[in-house]
């Protein structure tokens, strides 16, 4: 979806990656070519609209003066009109903690378990995290393979799948455990404000031909305390598209996170959880780093 000629003479073939960085004081969405961001015109306002335009619209395009990567504030790549989409317990080896965490029989399921994040759950890379420690004492962690639709669509099935994605980005699941058991459904614990990092880029389909064979770990602190391939999926991301697509309409610049591999902090022996000053990275290699620092230490009702 992220394919056709490339603006002010860019070759093809080169490694294109789509950003959305602050000028100025507002966001502009532009194309990240080497260690330059070449902005969007001002007719394209957001990221999303840039997805959303055809093919040879975007081709078309020329682009603005040049800024550095090294000068510039990257926001969140996209940021979708509607929530987030997510998949729960989507590699075997996260199932399989969980259940041994909650005493429970290790029972796969048979389609992808869906659930969402709030939009304002939605923040930046590099951005400093600010969560309270008055709503929740066990925030933690979970990299995810994120995937960006590209054209409107439904009913897809799942050999065109991969022929929707615009492209991918990294995405940390971040979740208020407490929250999410006590309220016995997944949406209010992992929507709070701040918990959904996005970045710090997306890289376009055409440049990630095989989303089912990619590293992801995640560092807090520099210790791995996952690590994974996609290829360890439950379900696929052709398979996830076309399950979510069925008889619901997914347009461009919506987000679907895969799904995150074991070694998140609950189900650890003894439970670790997010503190305060922790340096927590998602790494995918052929993605890029997603890196935030975590604050708790914000009053409830601040922030």
């Amino acid at each position: 979806m992220s394919g056709g000629t490339a603006p002010d003479g860019i070759e093809p073939a080169a490694i294109m990656r789509y950003v959305t960085f602050l000028q100025q004081g507002r966001p502009r969405p532009g194309i990240l070519r080497g260690g330059e961001i070449h902005p969007l015109p001002a007719s394209v306002a957001t990221m999303r609209d840039y997805i959303g335009l055809p093919a040879a619209g975007r081709s078309q395009l020329a682009t603005e003066t040049p800024v550095l990567l090294a000068d510039a504030t990257l926001l969140a790549p996209v940021r979708p009109l509607k929530n987030v989409f997510a998949v729960g317990r989507n590699y075997i080896g996260h199932a399989e903690e969980v259940a041994r965490a909650r005493g429970t029989e290790l029972k796969l399921p048979g389609v992808p378990t869906f659930f969402t994040k709030a939009p304002t759950a939605i923040s930046d890379p590099e951005q400093t995290l600010n969560l309270s420690p008055e709503i929740s004492p066990q925030y933690d962690w979970e990299a995810e393979l994120a995937v960006v639709i590209g054209e409107r669509c439904r009913d897809v099935p799942e050999e065109r799948a991969l022929s929707v994605v615009f492209g991918y980005t990294c995405l940390n699941d971040l979740t208020a455990r407490d929250l999410q058991r006590d309220h016995q459904q997944w949406f209010k614990g992992k929507s709070l404000d701040e918990t959904c990092p996005i970045g710090p880029w997306i890289v376009g389909s055409d440049e990630l031909p095989d989303p089912g064979n990619l590293e992801i770990s995640l560092r807090l602190n520099g210790e791995v305390k996952q690590h994974a391939n996609t290829s360890q999926l439950i379900f696929s991301v052709p398979k996830i598209i076309a399950s979510l697509s069925r008889g619901l309409t997914l347009e461009p610049g919506d987000v679907i996170a895969t799904g995150t591999p074991d070694g998140v902090g609950f189900a650890r022996t003894p439970p670790e959880f997010l503190g305060d000053g922790d340096v927590v990275e998602v790494d995918i290699a052929g993605v890029g780093v997603l890196r935030n620092v975590i604050a708790l230490r914000v009053p409830l009702g601040v922030g």
